[in-house]
């Protein structure tokens, strides 16, 4: 199971940088100017969760294994992306592939290097792009409106149109698609189309290091207002910051954190709201070989969540043994679980919360 992220936002916001610090490598090219990056680049980014060192410590084994999800750093949009201009077309298509949307928003004032635009106004910079994602959606629902009109004798097809009209009317009042109210059906008729503005979306307002000390600025105070009214996520992440701590060993960054009074770095942050922002939930598996994270959406059963480790285990489920994190960590570990009446047998319909600590059995 794979998800994935893209970054974007407008050419020299900082998207490459962060990029690379995340991924700890220098794929993708950074410098100031704008197109930089022309082709994605994508890397793996493991995500943090100290419980995997907490069960380690219980379990006495050398092996952790966290979950991981991708990251694609996407080439920068301009005005008209939608009509093909700079690199649009191919940006569009490598939006419309990410799970999620990670909006790189240039908050910091540097003579030094170039804005597209000539000044900071992050708000504005994010309606550029909005404009120009919200305008290819629509195009997608103009054709797909279209096209099912033509199919008079599909009732599925002809129960669909109201939903794509109530969707258009609203991408045409410059409202993305995740901001809209719609019931499960309407979402369901949704899906076929992949539409971009209906993503998970995550503003990274990308500051000054005065400003990761300060809490924030003016200019990311107006980003969270803006992310709170189009249903969007926001934080805070200093590019520089993360791309010199990048460079340290641990207790170098350690000491370095503490001087700004960072409690963890922006990076792992950014990787917990990316996961948080796809909807995903990690379960464990611990034995004297590994402790593993494994990663599932939310609301998975037991069968599916077992299938994440191999198809075989969700075709043969028997039932799962479960014990809550909290009990399995207190009680310090799997025996003592199973003798104070906190390890569960759980069956096909059983929903696994994030933090539970499974063990198959299968045909």
């Amino acid at each position: 199971m794979s998800f994935n992220c893209g970054i974007v936002g407008l050419p020299n916001v900082g998207k490459s940088t962060i990029f690379n610090a995340l991924t700890q490598s220098q794929a993708a090219q950074s410098a100031n100017y704008p197109f930089c990056t022309i082709d994605p680049n994508t890397g793996m980014v493991s995500v943090p969760d100290e419980r995997l060192f907490v069960l380690q410590n219980i379990v006495k084994t050398q092996k952790v294994i966290p979950t991981q999800i991708e990251l694609v750093d996407i080439a920068g949009l301009v005005k008209g992306a939608s009509k093909g201009e700079g690199k649009g077309n191919a940006f569009l298509s490598n939006v419309r592939d990410v799970d999620a949307i990670l909006h790189v928003v240039r908050c910091f004032e540097d003579d030094n290097i170039i804005h597209v635009d000539g000044s900071i106004d992050p708000v504005r910079d994010i309606e550029i792009i909005d404009l120009e994602l919200m305008l290819k959606d629509e195009e997608s629902v103009e054709k797909a409106i279209q096209r099912n009109t033509k199919k008079r004798t599909d009732k599925d097809a002809q129960a669909a149109i109201p939903t794509f009209e109530k969707v258009l009317a609203a991408l045409k009042e410059c409202q993305p698609v995740r901001s809209i109210d719609l019931n499960d059906d309407e979402k369901q008729s949704l899906k076929e189309l992949q539409l971009i503005t209906a993503k998970p979306m995550l503003f990274v307002c990308n500051v000054d290091d005065e400003a990761i000390a300060e809490g924030g600025n003016a200019h990311s105070k107006a980003v969270f207002a803006h992310a709170e009214k189009t249903g969007a996520g926001s934080l805070l992440i200093c590019g520089k910051i993360e791309e010199e701590l990048s460079q340290l060993t641990e207790e170098e960054r350690n000491e370095f954190m503490a001087d700004y009074g960072m409690t963890e770095s922006g990076l792992s942050s950014l990787v917990k709201a990316g996961y948080d922002l796809m909807g995903l939930a990690t379960y464990f598996t611990a034995g004297e070989k590994e402790v593993r994270a494994w990663q599932i959406t939310k609301g998975m059963t037991a069968p599916q969540a077992a299938g994440v480790i191999h198809t075989d285990f969700e075709k043969g489920f028997i039932r799962a043994e479960v014990a809550a994190y909290n009990d399995f960590t207190e009680l310090q570990g799997e025996k003592s679980c199973r003798d104070a009446g906190k390890l569960r047998a759980e069956g096909k319909e059983y929903i696994v919360n994030d933090g539970d600590v499974m063990h198959f059995l299968f045909n």
